[in-house]
């Protein structure tokens, strides 16, 4: 176990010589990649920071050199799309905004107000009330009002319109 050996030993791989020099000469165009896939200066540095520490630390399985400035490319880009997928997922699970809560007092107002509502429909003639409740509350247009109650078009917008006016007196009746 004499000496050490004057030769010199080449290790496999990308050296952290050849990264550094990778950094310096590439690291703009880098970015300017990242910059096209994301929307943001701070992303975009992170991304291309992150790819080289990547490289950095895998360079032992980059055997050819010349691959280096390829999988820099390679891992800007994955790292891009990771950091997109991050934000959409981010933006998915945002809670939604809790809407403006009523007051005790206005919900109990609109409580009044639907329940006027229910008794006013049901002084209703049966044929208006069939009428208002499935072409409001159903939805329904007014040929499938009258295709369901198998009564004329006619007749469906006239129950209508003599249900609506109906509503509209006994509502300003409870009201007052």
């Amino acid at each position: 176990m004499g000496g050490e050996s004057a030769e010199k030993v080449v290790v496999a791989g990308t050296t952290v010589d050849h990264l550094t020099e990778t950094y310096q000469a590439h690291y703009r165009s880098l970015l300017g990649l990242a910059a096209l896939l994301l929307d943001d200066t701070a992303s975009c540095e992170d991304v291309v920071q992150e790819a080289f520490i990547r490289v950095h630390s895998a360079r032992n399985r980059v055997r050819d050199r010349d691959k280096t400035l390829a999988y820099l490319r390679q891992t800007v880009v994955n790292l891009s799309r990771s950091a997109l997928r991050r934000r959409i997922l981010g933006l998915k699970l945002l809670s939604k905004p809790m809407p403006d809560m009523a007051s005790a007092e206005e919900g109990a107002y609109d409580q009044l107000e639907r329940d006027d509502l229910i008794k006013a429909m049901r002084g209703l003639q049966r044929r208006q009330r069939e009428v208002l409740v499935l072409r409001y509350f159903a939805d329904m247009t007014e040929s499938q009002v009258a295709e369901t109650l198998g009564v004329s078009l006619g007749s469906v917008k006239a129950y209508g319109s003599r249900g609506i006016a109906a509503l509209r007196v006994a509502m300003e009746a409870a009201q007052s």
